[in-house]
């Protein structure tokens, strides 16, 4: 399986960046390598690698502030995956390069002058966004390329801190802010280190001017990320590494999850995420994923306080849990004693830590409640076929023989509905009770050997003809109760013909394995009318009228009832078995398909006399 072989190569991935963030900084350069020389790869090859580098990589570059690699995994990856339009955003930037240019050297002149007259010494850069950025701005704002204004920018590189926030003062007094678009990440950095002041501002042309203001450690940072710490070959300080809290989160979460779909699924969008910074009531300052909830804050606390949580307030009012919080939110949750997740909350939480949290607390009620009624429903198998405790290690053996480590974890199956509650029974009662008593072969004498048979033959009370013979009593075996169109076997016995049982039946194969040379072949009889009694099992909450509902579906279908029964166990599951005549499989298996569709009904199958159910 492809998806799971990416993920288990992704899981060992993320574990050994745990131990040294350089692990992913050299996975980087060679998926660059690979993307540059993707041209000698079949295009099947290059488009599952483009989707994963851009899926993937991609974001893990950006998550690691090393944007010089991110930018250039992006434009191969939609080089590939979308040429024509790769081809169409170059060429038209292409085309705009000369006017561009003039823009971007005369604003950056005009801001040099007046940040020396304000003695502050800077550097000033002209900057393009990459055309995967171009892309997604298209694409994301619903525009054509001409309608899309901010495609250039610059970047102002100064001494330190204080200059920073003097040339944001500059800028202001020159050209006027755009509302709502200034960013600090000086003050608060982002997730991946990177540090700048952004701001956007009309430009005497009346164009869109994207400015960002950073000191030359931050610039370098911001173009080599987590790498440029060695760059300087002093590493990682300690509060460095607790920055990267969304690597630790990354840690948590593929430990705990199993299953290669949602591993994928939180891995996507846990590396995808923009963030957003809310305050603890004690004014510590959280990262959480964009478009993050209360329920998300709360798992982030502590995994204890998300499962109880039961409101939250932010800014001192109270807001319903899926409210979206946004930089800057004052967050306190409140909890309840006895209080539990909800599963709706998986709809609107945001942060893979907080959804792989709420599925384990689900998993974990889930399983206990499938083991639960797993155990119920074999025990109560077990009870109508008259078996009482079972041998030791016979349970062990069932489960080893379906594929299940426990038995716990074979309870598990058979509740949630994974596993035949009566294949597990069958298999037990197989150990415990390989044959009927009174089919149970005596020990091998000569009186046993197979019986002379004529030519042929047919029973006309059973409808079972025993091949190339005639005149044969046949009977019917009680454990398994076949009918035309079931397949059939027949053992020769003792004084009481040729018994046929179903092929599947589990006294059957018990018998033919001790005494193979006493089967025959046998057939159904054709063209006989003969009516055959059924009985039927059904499985379904309890609940007024439900056995009104189930009598008239088996009336609808044409066959008349010749007994009922209702018992209901502890779990208000409620047993109801029915006889009735049929002539044919086919015909009982369209009353089983009517039976199904009534509300409440959990399953519905044929049992033998004594009420064991029958193999399907």
């Amino acid at each position: 399986n492809l998806e799971e072989a990416q993920a288990e190569s992704l899981r060992k991935m993320i574990v050994a960046m745990s131990r040294d963030v350089r692990v992913i900084i050299i996975k980087l350069a060679d998926r660059l390598h690979n993307m540059r020389t993707l041209a000698y790869l079949n295009r099947e090859t290059q488009l599952r690698k483009a989707t994963e580098t851009l899926e993937i990589y991609a974001p893990l570059a950006h998550r690691l502030g090393i944007y010089s690699i991110k930018w250039e995994l992006e434009d191969l990856s939609f080089a590939t995956l979308h040429p024509r339009r790769y081809d169409e955003i170059k060429s038209l930037v292409a085309a705009r390069r000369g006017d561009r240019e003039a823009f971007i050297n005369g604003t950056a002149a005009e801001l040099l002058r007046h940040l020396r007259e304000s003695g502050i010494e800077a550097e000033v850069h002209g900057r393009v966004k990459h055309f995967y950025s171009i892309y997604n701005k298209m694409v994301r704002r619903n525009k054509e390329f001409n309608e899309i204004y901010d495609l250039a920018g610059l970047r102002v590189v100064v001494d330190g801190v204080r200059d920073c926030y003097g040339t944001l003062g500059v800028i202001h007094s020159i050209w006027k802010p755009i509302p709502g678009r200034f960013k600090d990440y000086i003050a608060m950095p982002k997730f991946n280190m990177y540090q700048s002041l952004h701001t956007t501002v009309m430009s005497n042309e009346g164009k869109l001017l994207e400015i960002q203001i950073r000191t030359s450690e931050m610039d370098t940072t911001a173009e080599y990320g987590i790498a440029a710490h060695w760059m300087y070959k002093h590493g990682l300080t300690d509060r460095q590494v607790d920055r990267l809290t969304w690597l630790k989160s990354m840690m948590e979460w593929q430990q705990e999850t199993t299953d290669a779909g949602d591993f994928m699924e939180s891995l996507k969008g846990e590396l995808v995420a923009e963030e957003v910074f809310v305050f603890t009531p004690k004014g510590d300052v959280v990262s959480l994923p964009s478009g993050a909830t209360p329920i998300d804050f709360a798992y982030h606390v502590h995994t204890e306080v998300g499962h109880r949580t039961i409101g939250a307030r932010v800014n001192d009012r109270i807001v319903p849990l899926d409210s979206e919080l946004v930089s800057g939110d004052r967050v306190e949750v409140i909890t309840g004693k006895n209080s539990g997740p909800s599963r709706d909350w998986l709809a609107v939480v945001q942060s893979g830590r907080a959804r792989n949290k709420i599925r384990q607390f689900f998993n974990k009620a889930d399983r206990e409640d499938n083991l639960s009624l797993g155990r119920e429903k074999i025990l109560a198998l077990l009870k109508r076929r008259r078996i009482g405790k079972v041998p030791s290690g016979v349970l062990e053996d069932v489960a080893r023989a379906t594929n299940y480590s426990s038995p716990d974890d074979m309870f598990a199956a058979v509740g949630a509905g994974v596993l035949s509650a009566e294949n597990v029974a069958g298999r037990i009662v197989e150990h415990v009770r390989p044959k009927e008593k009174e089919e149970q072969p005596r020990e091998q004498s000569p009186a046993l050997a197979p019986l002379p048979l004529p030519e042929s033959g047919t029973d006309e009370q059973t409808g079972v003809r025993v091949v190339g013979s005639s005149g044969i009593l046949t009977r019917l075996a009680r454990c398994c109760t076949p009918m035309p169109g079931d397949e059939i076997v027949g053992y020769v016995s003792l004084g009481r013909g040729v018994v046929v049982h179903s092929a599947g039946c589990v006294n059957a194969r018990a018998l033919q394995s001790r005494d193979p040379e006493r089967f025959v072949e046998v057939e159904w009889a054709r063209g006989s009318d003969k009516l055959f009694t059924v009985e039927l099992l059904v499985e379904a909450l309890d609940r007024m009228h439900l056995l009104k509902d189930i009598t008239a579906t088996i009336s609808d279908a044409g066959v008349n009832i010749v007994s009922a029964r209702v018992d209901t166990i502890e779990d208000r599951t409620a047993l109801s078995r029915f006889a009735f005549k049929a002539a044919s499989v086919q015909h009982v298996e369209e009353v089983i398909r009517k039976i199904r569709s009534i509300p409440d009904v959990y399953d519905v199958y044929r049992v033998s006399r004594d009420g064991t159910p029958l193999e399907r």
